[in-house]
């Protein structure tokens, strides 16, 4: 399952969500947190790792995650800088 590709498929549709997401993964000031998209939540274990899940919630059993990947900081810079260049954000 090609979880990265669907996430950026999910998230990286304007230039301003592309800006928001490089912002957070980018941060040095933001060591440890979660950055919510539409879909997808991009966690941040610390400064270089990051784990990208979808969250749903169907209101009966709570939130499920059905599914996760983690990620290096440089490859998720390369994979959402490659996708929005491809969309012609960037």
């Amino acid at each position: 399952m090609d979880i990265i590709g669907k996430f950026l498929q999910a998230e990286i549709n304007s230039k301003e969500y592309y800006e928001s997401i490089t912002n957070f993964v980018n941060s040095y000031e933001i060591r440890k947190g979660e950055f919510e998209g539409n879909e997808y939540v991009i966690m941040k274990i610390d400064r270089d790792n990051f784990i990208v899940f979808p969250e749903y919630d169907d209101g009966e059993e709570g939130v499920q995650i059905p599914f996760s990947q983690s990620i290096y900081k440089d490859k998720l810079n390369e994979e959402i800088e490659k996708y929005a260049k491809i969309k012609g954000l960037i």
